[in-house]
């Protein structure tokens, strides 16, 4: 696994699954997976299996508001840099900004409680939401494991 980071080498997920809330928690599992590599910390994995989490059920839920479709999620991994992307195809958000506001919900008749981005953007590095009315959202997420793998090196090195 260093070798590869070493190197700069690229690592790349893509899964395309149903928009049923059945399914967030094969989301976590996937994203959890390919996260072994990095060894995270329990705290490191519970945050990105978290945010991940509440993208897909934001997809779910407000995306497709429970009526079904396709939720693309796909992760990049490269120099410790891990880029994750949550897409739907359902009717997007009117107003972005508005939206990723805490406690700001579509659905107060639910049990939502409009945390879903401010959750993400608490355990993750960076969040960028993109978004059409009509043409559905892309949730860019990023988190390093610089760390991690600089601490694996001095392991793997005698460093430690």
């Amino acid at each position: 696994m260093i070798g590869r980071e070493d190197k700069g080498m690229k690592e790349e997920m893509k899964l395309e699954f149903d928009a049923i809330s059945e399914n967030e928690g094969l989301a976590r599992v996937v994203i959890a997976a390919f996260l072994t590599r990095l060894d995270p910390t329990l705290e490191q994995l519970q945050d990105v299996k978290t945010a991940v989490s509440e993208a897909v059920t934001n997809a779910v839920i407000h995306g497709y508001e429970e009526k079904g479709g396709k939720i693309r999620m796909s992760a990049v991994l490269e120099k410790g840099q891990l880029e994750i992307t949550i897409e739907d195809d359902g009717i997007g958000i009117e107003d972005v900004s508005k939206a990723m506001q805490p406690l700001f919900t579509t659905k107060p008749e639910g049990e939502r409680s409009g945390m879903g981005f401010s959750f993400m953007e608490a355990f993750m590095d960076k969040v960028m939401v993109e978004s059409s009315l009509g043409n559905g959202t892309t949730v860019h997420m990023w988190k390093s494991f610089q760390e991690n793998i600089l601490s694996q090196s001095k392991f793997l090195y005698g460093q430690v």
